[in-house]
């Protein structure tokens, strides 16, 4: 079918006969038809062997320049595919979560408006050492998810196999190890990089991430030579306690009276001799306590399974959005060089980094901001498409996708797969049955 040629303007559009109609008007464009003789329509057959013309009324409501100028675009939150995260080397450092060129600017913003602002204004909480009452319930949620969580692994461990490499930190969840070559233990090419599975235990799935116990969150950074005489608690625990969870036995001071600056790095706590004594009071809400692992017992159904695998992706979201909120009022530091963690306002003085080139910052941190991932390490594994088909091949990987190891637990055990972890899975990625059909996808 041949179209007469149309050329379109900004105010009209040009036929090829010359004729110049404005865009408001009734368009008709004339099309010359030559009806293809092997069709068995019988509108063409019967405009065989002739030329007829057929005028098509068209109504242009849009500009004629921006016709047909913009593509559909279909936007999605969430990426069908998503590329798995980057494993940073030893020697590299770690790179800034808000690039240094903006902390410069934040900076110079900051100090233009404090040159219009009094020297003395006082401070918002967490900053004048009192806590954010809001925060204090996420605080205790963050807590008890973090039992429930532990609770339910434990329980899962017994049904969901869980191996983990005795020579690295590599872990795997499925009926077997996978095969890849992948190992950077100690002689591991002696092993031609292949692991060695033994039996994963809670450590290894939730990674132990600690942190110095602060009495006093404000007080003076911890020297090199009491490193050793502070207890280390994890992590998260100790953001809780900082947000507001009272724990026995790790006393925390708790300022009644917003402090008084004297300088910049001094202050002195206000008077709190005229307020009435400390009345000890009931927690928000009760919490919770790790089972022994003597007491843990295995599920006994399969609906129990499922339950217990919701509940603990359940808590694993919960977990993880509530820190991330108390993050944003709380500092949380983390070394550029070492997974080292310290929940504060600064780092510790401790001089014990030993990461690439540690001799040269003599054994000192490079601390920065902290992201939620290095407070709570997700641990990306292998997800397995069927945990009762062929188990994974060497020479599919490129086809298998990843997933947090918590998450993939939860899955295998019956639970529903988040939105939010579908693009590393890669679950609408179809598999090759052998290795002939893999070198053919282009």
């Amino acid at each position: 079918m041949n179209c007469v040629s149309n050329n379109v303007s900004a105010g009209t559009v040009l036929l090829s006969k010359g004729m110049a109609i404005s865009r408001q008007e009734l368009f008709k464009f004339s099309f010359n038809l030559r009806p293809n003789l092997s069709s068995g329509l019988s509108f063409l057959n019967s405009l065989q062997n002739s030329c007829s013309k057929i005028s098509v009324p068209i109504k242009i409501r849009a500009p004629p320049h921006n016709f047909c100028q913009h593509a559909l675009t279909i936007r999605n939150e969430i990426p069908q595919n998503a590329d798995f995260p980057r494993k940073y080397s030893r020697k590299e450092k770690k790179p800034f979560p808000t690039p240094i060129v903006e902390l410069r600017r934040a900076a110079r913003e900051r100090l233009k408006k404090m040159k219009d602002e009094p020297k003395r204004r006082a401070l918002p909480p967490p900053k004048n050492g009192l806590l954010v009452k809001s925060l204090i319930p996420t605080a205790y949620d963050v807590y008890n998810a973090r039992i429930t969580l532990i609770n339910n692994l434990k329980k899962l461990l017994k049904v969901v196999n869980v191996h983990a490499c005795g020579w690295c930190t590599d872990i795997h969840v499925g009926p077997v190890g996978h095969p890849f070559k992948s190992c950077k233990g100690s002689k591991a090419n002696l092993r031609n990089s292949l692991h060695e599975w033994t039996d994963a235990f809670i450590e290894d799935i939730l990674v132990p991430v600690e942190a110095y116990h602060l009495y006093d969150r404000l007080g003076k950074r911890i020297p090199h030579e009491e490193r050793f005489s502070i207890p280390r608690i994890p992590a998260v625990v100790e953001l809780c306690i900082q947000a507001g969870v009272e724990i026995p036995e790790y006393p925390t001071k708790r300022r009644r009276k917003p402090i008084i600056r004297m300088g910049r790095k001094e202050f002195i706590d206000a008077d709190e001799s005229e307020l009435p004594d400390i009345v000890p009071e009931e927690p928000v809400k009760p919490l919770l306590t790790e089972i022994p692992d003597s007491d843990v017992v295995a599920p006994s159904s399969k609906e129990e399974t499922v339950r217990l695998a919701e509940e603990a992706l359940e808590a694993w979201e919960q977990m993880r959005k509530g820190a991330k909120r108390l993050m944003r009022m709380y500092p949380v530091r983390v070394c550029g060089y070492c997974p080292e963690i310290h929940v504060g306002p600064s780092g510790h003085k401790a001089q014990n980094c030993g990461a690439h080139k540690h001799q040269q910052r003599n054994g000192q941190h490079g601390w920065q901001a902290a992201v939620l991932d290095d407070l709570i390490p997700p641990r990306y594994v292998w997800h397995v498409p069927d945990v009762n088909g062929p188990p994974l091949k060497r020479e599919l990987r490129d086809f298998y996708g990843q997933a947090p190891v918590v998450v993939e637990i939860c899955i295998q055990a019956g639970a529903a797969i988040p939105e939010q972890y579908k693009p590393t899975m890669r679950l609408d990625v179809g598999i090759p049955s052998n290795v002939k059909e893999a070198e053919m996808v282009v």
